[in-house]
């Protein structure tokens, strides 16, 4: 019964969203998504930024410890050797 009754006021709610929005407050409802393309352009730049930046030093150590790597399996092929 509870899961229902969950559903039955999503549904409710969401009606009286769309009612709301369509015939009470369209103009409002249009500044808000307008005021808020800024906001989001601006953040997803800065996280787009922040993971290529983070990318790049990825890229970076990752060949670092690649070249280590093959020099201590030099070291150790030289060892071996003698």
């Amino acid at each position: 019964m509870g899961k229902a009754l969950a559903i039955l006021g999503g549904l409710v709610a969401m009606a009286a969203g769309i009612y709301l929005v369509i015939l009470v407050w369209p103009q409002q409802f249009i500044d808000l998504v307008f005021g808020c393309i800024p906001p989001v352009l601006f953040f997803g730049g800065l996280i787009a930024l922040i993971a290529g930046i983070s990318g790049i030093k990825d890229a970076a150590r990752t060949k670092k410890l690649e070249e280590e790597t093959k020099e201590e399996v030099k070291e150790e092929e030289e060892k071996k050797e003698e």
